[in-house]
């Protein structure tokens, strides 16, 4: 579901939740990456778990994140209403070194871990 009807309340909630460096960075790898949990952001970010709860609190009482459990897991994701406002302001910021350098440790992490998950299943199928 987009967004239909654009309020001025809305809007700027929006842009006062992108009024902090800290949370343009969280929401940029969440648009990437589709959804992120907090360890994952705390390690690429190198904020401290307290930091990025409170920032990832902050957009989701503002109405631009929302959260998925998986067992003891929290993802975020973006609603659906806000993505498309949300993909302008990334057009306008996709070439900051800043968010290039958190996108490319995010994807290293990520390799990192497909990695040991390979390595981890190639034992257990050895021990069988």
């Amino acid at each position: 579901m987009r967004l239909k009807n654009f309020s001025l309340s809305f809007g700027s909630q929006i842009f006062k939740s992108c009024s902090d460096e800290s949370r343009l960075r969280i929401l940029f790898l969440i648009f990437q990456n589709k959804e992120m949990c907090i360890s994952d952001l705390e390690q690429i970010l190198d904020f401290t778990q307290t930091k990025t709860s409170r920032h990832l609190i902050y957009l989701k009482n503002s109405g631009i994140v929302s959260t998925r459990k998986h067992d003891q897991w929290v993802f975020y994701h973006l609603k659906d209403e806000v993505y498309d406002i949300i993909s302008q302001i990334f057009q306008f910021l996709e070439k900051d070194q800043t968010l290039k350098i958190d996108l490319q440790t995010y994807k290293t992490m990520y390799s990192n871990r497909e990695l040991a998950l390979n390595k981890l299943e190639t034992k257990n199928w050895q021990r069988e």
